[in-house]
């Protein structure tokens, strides 16, 4: 790395730093139950918005993972979601009716939080749509997971998005409150993944799968990035430089090896394709608030109209996290 690009990553850096503690002010503090976070707690960061139908099985699921403490912002919810999150004993909560857009997608806030809670912890950023699988998370707590992290070094773990799909339309089904999203969503692709190297940040970068065969046909390359870097341990200088996609400085981004994979990595099941997405994908159009002018959303309501099913012959229903090892989707690595 040449000296110019070092100190425009630095800089950069600091830019988005400021960033952050200039969107501090947007924040309202709803419940701060930061008092009660354990030193060696794992911390859950999440933004949403209108996802009340989904809390509580998220909430249970990465309670049973060994999560310790949520810090969450709601972002203008108008379903009850700010007030079951207020009354959840391990959750702070946080809202803001500011510009998801104008905060880098929420990125903002969440660089702030994590800068004045997440030091020192292990700190897992992920949607309510978005469930952390990690080698052995069926036997092993995740604190298992982040102390092995800390024994070899590591400061940083990669979690491949799989999006997860049901048999059948989209909208055939019904998701119920507090109800398992893969009992209806259990089908996934084993393949048709493309990987290519940002030069700057040396992240992998993952498209494909059924967004990018269906809503993005035309243009796979136009497709939603899979590659994710969730779990950090974070310390007050680091920064999400682009969702959970990539960060600064740049060596968190080296999750992978330089054949794409061998190193310990895990997955996030995404439980987008619901029967809510037709809904969500109205909204998010109206507000105007998302990526690309809601270019993803767009496709959604298109395909949504088509009653669109994900599902073909080669679709694979998911069974474990040792299934998507052996699909090579992710890696237990050296971690016995």
């Amino acid at each position: 790395m040449s000296v110019i690009e070092s100190y425009r990553l630095r800089l950069r850096r600091k830019r988005y730093r400021i960033r952050a503690f200039r969107k501090r002010r947007e924040l309202t503090v709803v419940a701060d139950r930061t008092r009660a976070i354990g030193e060696e707690d794992v911390l859950a960061f999440t933004t949403l918005r209108n996802e009340r139908v989904r809390l509580p099985y998220f909430l249970d699921y990465y309670r049973r993972q060994g999560v310790g403490h949520f810090l969450m912002v709601d972002n203008g919810s108008t379903d009850g979601s700010s007030q079951f999150l207020a009354d959840q004993a391990d959750v702070s909560l946080w809202t803001t009716q500011a510009s998801y857009k104008r905060a880098r997608y929420g990125v903002d806030w969440l660089n702030w939080l994590q800068w004045q809670h997440g030091h020192g912890h292990w700190t897992l950023v992920v949607d309510p749509d978005e469930f952390f699988i990690y080698p052995f998370c069926d036997t092993r707590p995740i604190q298992a997971l982040t102390g092995w992290l800390d024994t070899c070094g590591l400061r940083s773990f990669s979690a491949m998005l799989v999006d997860m799909y049901p048999k059948g339309p989209i909208d055939a089904e019904a998701y119920r409150e507090g109800q398992d999203p893969f009992e209806i969503a259990s089908w996934f692709d084993s393949g048709n993944y493309f990987i290519s190297r940002n030069p700057l940040y040396h992240n992998l970068w993952i498209q494909g799968g059924p967004r990018a065969r269906v809503f993005f046909a035309d243009q796979p390359s136009a497709a939603p990035s899979l590659n994710k870097i969730p779990l950090v341990k974070w310390r007050r200088e680091y920064v999400y430089a682009q969702s959970t996609h990539m960060l600064l400085p740049r060596g968190l981004n080296r999750v992978y090896d330089d054949h794409g994979g061998e190193k310990t990595s895990g997955a996030l099941l995404h439980a987008k394709f619901l029967n809510t997405l037709a809904g969500k994908a109205e909204e998010e159009l109206a507000r105007g608030e998302h990526y690309a002018g809601g270019r993803e959303y767009r496709a959604y309501r298109d395909g949504m109209a088509n009653r669109t099913d994900l599902w073909t012959k080669w679709s694979e229903r998911y069974i474990n996290w040792r299934q998507l090892e052996i699909l090579g989707l992710m890696s237990k690595g050296n971690w016995a």
